[in-house]
């Protein structure tokens, strides 16, 4: 496949989105892969980095062993996410501590319209996938409904949390960063990012490399066994989780993490009348609003494949 440097351009952009997305607690950035039409040729890339490949980096064949990867895609694709995640981390912590409301409902919008752009993939509605897309909200739900456990801090942890976290990342409609909260450790994660903590990171992104390597494989060949049924289950596990980024939620439990701050453990959704401080309704319709377009103007304008 040949493509431009403006082709690679819109690779990064893509990436950039799906690192953007990847830092906030219940947005995957394989909702953004989906959407950008992207997900199935980063699904084979990912999966063609195999023994074969190995062995042609091993005998120094590195333009043989780069065109077997799709070295060039995946090099656009995750560099954009490498820079999102490296330059907003911090601005994205930041919007979320002071504008939650507004930050939570751009991406409530986001998603909705973002799994009404898969749903239209499906080539046919039958029962089975019906079924499999039910599936998929009842645990899409559960998994935003699980709390917070207390996990070692330990070198091996962070390497397994890499490992669960990734396959998360991929997955349409499951955060990585969710699941980091989960295992306790988004907040050591992200403090690694923000203060170029080179041994955590190094360590969370073996966990990753070796989760993804094993993960996309799983997904590459359901995707070509059964589209639809997987489909469907991608798009139910999106609307099970938009009850993680419902703009409105009282806490039920706290904890304190390492730095002394209090966090929530378990939440509970509310409507915007029961919300105990100022709703911000308004500015929640405008934000919601603005994520939907966003996904609309992507999906009506950006290149899905290069010709």
């Amino acid at each position: 496949m040949q493509r431009t440097l403006k082709d690679y351009l819109l690779l990064f952009l893509k990436g950039l989105g799906m690192g953007s997305a990847d830092v906030v607690p219940g947005v995957s950035g394989g909702t953004i892969a989906f959407i950008t039409g992207i997900y199935e040729e980063l699904l084979n890339s990912i999966r063609s980095v195999d023994g074969q490949a190995v062995g042609l980096l091993l005998k120094f064949k590195i333009g043989d062993f780069w065109k077997k990867i799709n070295g060039n895609f995946l090099a656009a694709v995750f560099g954009g996410i490498i820079v999102a995640v490296a330059s907003l981390a911090k601005l994205l912590s930041y919007l979320l501590a002071t504008h939650p409301i507004q930050l939570w409902s751009f991406f409530f919008g986001l998603i909705i319209a973002s799994a009404l752009v898969v749903a239209r993939q499906v080539n046919k509605w039958s029962l089975p996938s019906i079924a499999t897309g039910i599936l998929g909200i009842a645990f899409g739900y559960w998994v935003t409904t699980l709390s917070a456990t207390a996990t070692p801090d330990a070198t091996w942890f962070i390497f397994i949390a890499g490992m669960i976290a990734i396959c998360a990342m991929i997955l349409p409609g499951i955060s990585g960063s969710f699941i980091l909260v989960l295992l306790g450790k988004y907040q050591v994660i992200l403090g690694a990012l923000t203060k170029l903590d080179i041994k955590t990171i190094l360590i969370f992104m073996g966990g990753c490399l070796v989760g993804i390597l094993s993960f996309a494989r799983v997904l590459s060949w359901l995707l070509k066994r059964y589209f639809n049924m997987t489909i469907t289950f991608l798009i139910g596990i999106m609307i099970g989780s938009l009850n993680k980024v419902w703009p409105w939620k009282v806490n039920l439990e706290t904890y304190v993490d390492r730095h002394g701050v209090t966090k929530p453990l378990l939440q509970k959704s509310v409507l915007p009348n029961h919300y105990p401080h100022e709703s911000y309704l308004m500015y929640a319709i405008i934000f919601a609003v603005l994520g939907f377009l966003l996904v609309y103007l992507v999906e009506r304008f950006a290149p899905k494949k290069a010709e």
